[in-house]
């Protein structure tokens, strides 16, 4: 089974930058599509962004021009850059994964990190 560790999050100021990093742990997976999603206290979980395997990358309107995903296929790392931070940007951000592993198709969870943006 995959897990996903994330790392980056923090207290910025609004208008400042954040990069969060998402890495699996395991063996014997082939990863497909990563992306990010956020959760603000009271609101559904959105996504951010995602990234296909061969890089075709969708964004949140709210996120488009500021965000950026990217991905270290070598790695299976993914990163999102965060820049022009808003402070409705503030909310637990989650890593997500689709995967194969032993021919059978699974989706992981990262635990979240927070990111809080202050005015």
């Amino acid at each position: 089974q995959v897990q996903l560790v994330e790392s980056g999050g923090g207290l910025v100021q609004a208008g400042g930058s954040l990069r969060l990093s998402c890495a699996p742990s395991g063996s014997g997976f082939s990863i497909n599509t990563m992306g990010w999603y956020r959760q603000a206290p009271g609101n559904q979980r959105e996504l951010v962004a995602s990234s296909t395997i061969g890089s075709i990358t969708n964004y949140a309107d709210s996120v488009e021009g500021r965000f950026t995903i990217s991905r270290d296929n070598a790695k299976n790392t993914v990163y999102l850059q965060m820049n022009s931070l808003k402070p409705e940007d503030t909310a637990v951000y989650y890593c997500n994964a689709n995967y194969y592993q032993r021919g059978a198709r699974f989706e992981a969870w990262g635990q979240g990190t927070q990111v809080t943006v202050s005015s």
